[in-house]
């Protein structure tokens, strides 16, 4: 019986969607292999590395040759993982979802979120696979979040505050001010060094109440578009006598192929003056500060101003509070200058990230380029 042409096209035509659907399979297990924001371990049912994907080796430090068939708990040996995530129970079928796992390298901290899932086969598990997602920008985001509406909230408290204390302290100010006239007039210089004192004390209070005002409601912000790079150039003598002061070396490291941004001139050298000068300080006697222009895939509409230090670093405990009003480590610190930084960059469409380690902090300021491509 001669074979019907019909059932042999028919069959033809499975035999290719089933090469096709291979093929197709083929080219998206490459492609995710190679993804910078997802990694992937396959696993055998020996709990021995199959796979790993360039993200698992670029996070990790460690070459695709050092991982493929080396038992899981060797790799994580080699690559010193402290925080084990995971063990040989994922064979066992303890899947698990959204486990958490920080991890630092190079002195940068990531957030890794992981999953873990079994392979099954005829109802026998065959191996396991685990996702590693690089969570951190997002976290960072909702970290910025955060700290804005909590910074809307005090804001609205400071500005009554402000108000109210500004007003009796302009009267007190002026009293002062012809005490003084008098007593110069009476050649009375002892009284006149405390009519002095009071009247620095005073100023000290209107700039903290200025602070408070920023704080609530910043000056309204005359973007125009411009190069960050020129905006740096202006403060550079400014930063490079403070630097001198303190036996500082300064170093700048432009990038004059960025795009320019929109921003407000004068609100940007603001925070770059208060970053770079809490760096200085940072450091106390020597050490050196690093002002770097830079771009990241990850944030493809925004440009990167990386200000560091060489200083001793800001302890674990702190980091998370840098930004929050009133705090300070600084003996004569009011604690809100780093808020009025976040307040403007806010403002402008950016946000702040801080990395610090025992050698040193490191504040990244990101601005949105501005879509015109114009700039001075």
């Amino acid at each position: 019986m001669k074979d019907d042409p019909a059932m042999l096209a028919d069959n033809d035509s499975v035999q290719l969607k089933r090469n096709d659907l291979d093929s197709y399979i083929r080219q998206f297990a490459n492609r995710f292999l190679t993804l910078e924001s997802i990694g992937v371990l396959l696993i055998n049912s020996d709990f021995r590395i199959v796979e790993a994907s360039d993200m698992i080796c670029a996070v990790f430090g460690c070459e695709r040759s050092d991982v493929i068939d080396q038992p899981v708990e060797a790799w994580m040996s080699f690559v010193d993982m402290q925080q084990r995530p995971f063990d040989r129970s994922l064979i066992e079928g303890a899947s698990f979802r959204n486990r958490e796992l920080n991890w630092t390298r190079d002195k940068i901290s990531i957030k890794l979120m992981l999953d873990g899932e079994t392979l099954q086969e005829d109802g026998l598990i065959t191996g396991a696979f685990v996702l590693f997602r690089d969570v951190s920008h997002l976290l960072n985001l909702e970290e910025q979040i955060r700290r804005s509406d909590r910074l809307k909230t005090i804001g609205q408290i400071a500005a009554g505050t402000a108000h109210e204390i500004r007003n009796p302290l302009t009267a007190i100010k002026g009293f002062m001010q012809l005490l003084n006239r008098t007593l110069a007039d009476r050649e009375m210089v002892k009284e006149r060094e405390f009519v002095g004192i009071v009247l620095t004390e005073l100023e000290r209070v209107n700039d903290l109440v200025s602070d408070f005002l920023l704080l609530s409601k910043p000056k309204e912000a005359k973007r125009a578009s411009m190069r960050v790079g020129k905006v740096l150039q202006e403060i550079l003598p400014m930063i490079r006598n403070e630097a001198l002061l303190h036996s500082v070396t300064v170093i700048y490291r432009p990038k004059p192929e960025l795009p320019p941004i929109l921003a407000d001139k004068e609100l940007l050298k603001q925070v770059f003056l208060n970053l770079g000068k809490n760096a200085i300080e940072a450091m106390g006697e020597g050490g050196t500060l690093i002002i770097r222009e830079n771009h990241y895939p990850y944030e493809s509409d925004k440009i990167a101003i990386e200000i560091q230090d060489t200083g001793p670093g800001i302890p674990p405990d702190f980091l998370d509070k840098v930004f929050d009003p009133f705090f300070t480590t600084k003996p004569q610190g009011t604690g809100l200058g780093l808020s009025v930084c976040q307040r403007i960059v806010h403002d402008l469409g950016g946000s702040i990230e801080v990395l610090s380690s025992e050698e040193g902090t490191k504040f990244i300021v990101w601005i949105p380029y501005d879509g015109g491509e114009r700039g001075d």
